[in-house]
């Protein structure tokens, strides 16, 4: 197979459909910057939910005044009972699940309670009086929550045992939501460029349907007909895959790095290396295809 001859059609393919062509790249350079930015979206998730869940507590809040609920009647939880569930926690029953613990009275828990809420007008009013004191509990495995809240949930004095994961879960789900949607509209996005690389190659064909004829008159092979149409397809995809790749490497880097990594120092983010990995997949996935719907295309029309 000659190569220069095979470069020269493809040249010539590229030129008589320019508008097309560009529009498979930018159909692809969209579609492909959805899937990389949906990858990377759930390599975040999962880098987060690892680095967040593990330091997730257990908090065992303790009765106040005002409380009713739980196992609380309306008084403060007292001494005695606060050595109760000190004393569980070290038993040789939750010994071998619990990390570390330590207890957090009122005053800690205000001035806490100011740390966080700072610039809200509700610092105003909430006295030290109206927050529970606290057990914070880190456990070995995170997972094993349960064991804590069959085993404190009982005791006397206590308000409640909650799991602060039940807290996150909220959070990974609307940022689970949003990959789904981004593969979703990617999906969509990559089925418009298969579409357009095959019509874009349909369009090719019957514009050098002279020249196809001659070649076949003249014994040309299916092979050497085919391949300037599929590199057609191949190289506006590659443009495309290969915007889509400086586009991926852009957004972690001035987004993620940029933005997000120095407005959030206490979160993990995704970095360069990550997105080294999620862009020859998406310049890989752009050319297969590009590759297989041009192929499919000029078979067909040539009915091989």
């Amino acid at each position: 197979m000659r190569l220069g001859l095979v470069m020269s059609e493809v040249g010539s393919g590229l030129r008589r459909n320019a508008s097309m062509v560009v529009s498979v790249v930018l159909v692809t350079f969209i579609s492909l910057t959805f899937v990389g930015t949906a990858a990377l979206l759930q390599m975040q998730i999962t880098q987060m939910k690892g680095y967040w869940y593990d330091k997730a507590q257990v908090a065992v809040y303790l009765c106040t005044d005002t409380d009713t609920t739980g196992n609380c009647t309306g008084a403060m939880a007292t001494q005695d009972q606060i050595d109760g569930v000190e004393a569980q926690l070290d038993s040789d029953v939750l010994t071998p699940y619990v990390d570390k613990f330590y207890f957090e009275d009122q005053t800690e828990a205000f001035d806490r309670f100011k740390q966080q809420f700072a610039d809200s007008p509700a610092t105003e009013f909430v006295q030290p009086a109206y927050l529970n004191e606290t057990f914070w509990v880190n456990l070995k495995d995170p997972t094993q929550s349960d064991v804590l809240t069959e085993s404190l949930s009982s005791l006397a004095g206590v308000q409640s045992v909650v799991d602060q994961r039940g807290y996150l879960d909220p959070i990974f789900a609307v940022l689970n939501a949003a990959s789904y949607t981004a593969i979703g509209i990617a999906s969509l996005m990559l089925i418009a460029a298969v579409l357009l690389i095959a019509t874009t190659i349909r369009l090719s064909a019957f514009s050098r349907r002279r020249e196809l004829g001659i070649m076949r008159l003249v014994g040309a092979s299916n092979r050497f007909i085919q391949t300037p149409f599929i590199l057609e397809g191949v190289i506006a995809a590659l443009v495309g895959s290969l915007l889509a790749g400086g586009a991926i490497i852009a957004i972690v880097n001035f987004f993620v790095k940029g933005y997000l990594a120095v407005t959030f120092q206490g979160t993990p983010f995704i970095g360069l290396r990550d997105a080294a990995l999620v862009v020859p997949i998406v310049i890989v996935v752009g050319i297969l295809l590009a590759a297989l719907s041009a192929n499919v295309a000029i078979r067909r029309y040539l009915k091989v």
